[in-house]
């Protein structure tokens, strides 16, 4: 018994030991964990608006609860003709992301790390990574440029000789919404990629060389397992972010005519909320918590699949 107590003391004292010893990294640890603090989990007591109907005038804490044991703001939304189309729309327009984004990286990545000239390759990285920095009013400002019936290089095109309205659409919405995000950010995305390739022992590639093996052979063989776990993580990533896509590109993007397609589940809930003449922010926090509910099962359930298919997982 003393030995035990002896043995806890001294785990103890040199745990404080080191503290003591290496206080600068606690104390650069302090201020994110502070900010994390009051930014990211003080304001989460304002889930609670969900299960209330929220009044400003008695705050989150004196408004009066919800019927049906608080989840009547649920139920409302359930219940809206609105649900169906703006959940299918939020699916279609996310997985569609995912399913092109993830492939487009990795094939940009792998074009880039096979590349022979330097220059030229560097010079690809950068126009290609440069849209990244573009904000998201002007890079819609530039999609309605490009795509305008009257004056666009293509929309005028499109128009006559298809008649087609590219942006008026409903069918072509998801299709100018993800490939116009891939263009934004498969420069950004394919730079985590060239990162796991320059990691690739060059005595593989070497060896599949000797053995008589393809450009294509040693991508598949050499490559591609080595940036698997990379992809892993990136794909689960994303599909954490499928269902709370960000509201602002797809807004500047609406109009009457693409309504039927464009309108999500973050657009649905920010005009419930903010843009209505009553603005009722109970029901809109109840859309966002079923969003980020919806968006955490899917996280679980795609690292449970990924780690049955290749033993690698994010959690």
């Amino acid at each position: 018994m003393k030995g035990k107590g002896k043995t806890k003391k001294t785990g103890r004292g040199t745990l404080r030991h080191y503290m003591k010893a290496h206080w600068q990294l606690y104390a650069m640890i302090i201020p994110p964990v502070v900010m994390l603090l009051i930014f990211s989990y003080a304001p989460m007591y304002g889930l609670l608006m969900a299960f209330k109907n929220y009044r400003v005038i008695d705050g989150v804490w004196g408004s009066p609860w919800a019927a049906h044991f608080g989840m009547d703001n649920f139920i409302r939304f359930f219940e809206n003709y609105n649900f169906l189309e703006s959940l299918r729309n939020t699916l279609v327009i996310s997985l569609y992301t995912l399913v092109v984004n993830t492939p487009c990286s990795i094939i940009l990545a792998l074009s880039l790390n096979y590349a022979k000239n330097v220059k030229f390759k560097k010079f690809v990285q950068m126009v290609t990574y440069s849209p990244y920095f573009i904000s998201t009013i002007v890079f819609v400002g530039i999609l309605n440029s490009i795509f305008d019936v009257r004056v666009g290089a293509i929309g005028s095109f499109v128009y006559n000789h298809f008649g087609l309205n590219v942006l008026g659409t409903p069918g072509l919405f998801s299709s100018v919404y993800v490939w116009s995000g891939v263009w934004q950010t498969v420069g950004y995305g394919a730079i985590i990629y060239i990162a796991a390739l320059a990691g690739v022992d060059m005595e593989q590639h070497e060896a599949a060389i000797i053995d008589g093996a393809t450009l294509l052979q040693r991508i598949r063989y050499v490559d591609l397992p080595a940036i698997m776990p990379t992809a892993v993580i990136m794909l689960i990533l994303e599909t954490g972010r499928i269902l709370n896509m960000g509201y602002e590109k797809i807004l500047a993007m609406q109009n009457q005519n693409n309504l039927s397609m464009s309108e999500v589940i973050p657009t649905y809930a920010y005009k419930v909320s903010l843009v209505s003449s009553f603005p009722d922010y109970s029901y809109a926090t109840a859309i966002g918590l079923f969003q980020s509910a919806v968006g955490l099962i899917m996280i679980l359930l795609s690292n449970a699949i990924a780690k049955k298919m290749t033993g690698d997982g994010f959690i």
